[in-house]
């Protein structure tokens, strides 16, 4: 029983060591006429970067409530960054209606990725 416990534990760590860190980086200076819809797009990527963090801290100190959870966090997080990317695309066709709807989405999944996190094993 306690080799699964460790083996399962490593997984998760080498999952989580292994997955692609997309940092919210700086805005190109020549985004034209979308520069504001792309800032609230920026505003939300780093967001999602924050629930990242927040669930890292929490899978690495091993404070996550089940490995059930931890799925369905990493999947809200990783749902987030698509919809950032689909944002961006968005954008560019210059619908800040469409943005909107994709960004509350995104709010959506990081909140539930952060509550999530901040479950205490019982």
């Amino acid at each position: 029983m306690r080799h699964t416990t460790i083996l399962i534990s490593g997984f998760f760590l080498i999952r989580l060591l292994g997955t692609s860190m997309v940092m919210a980086g700086p805005l190109e200076p020549a985004a034209g006429p979308h520069l504001p819809t792309l800032r609230v797009i920026h505003e939300a990527a780093h967001d999602v970067d924050h629930a990242w963090e927040v669930y890292h801290r929490a899978a690495l100190g091993g404070t996550v409530a089940s490995p059930a959870l931890q799925v369905a966090i990493e999947e809200h997080l990783h749902e987030a960054r698509t919809l950032i990317t689909q944002a961006l695309e968005v954008a560019e066709r210059g619908d800040d209606r469409q943005v909107e709807r994709l960004l509350q989405q995104v709010r959506v999944h990081t909140t539930q990725a952060i509550e999530g996190s901040k479950e205490s094993k019982k």
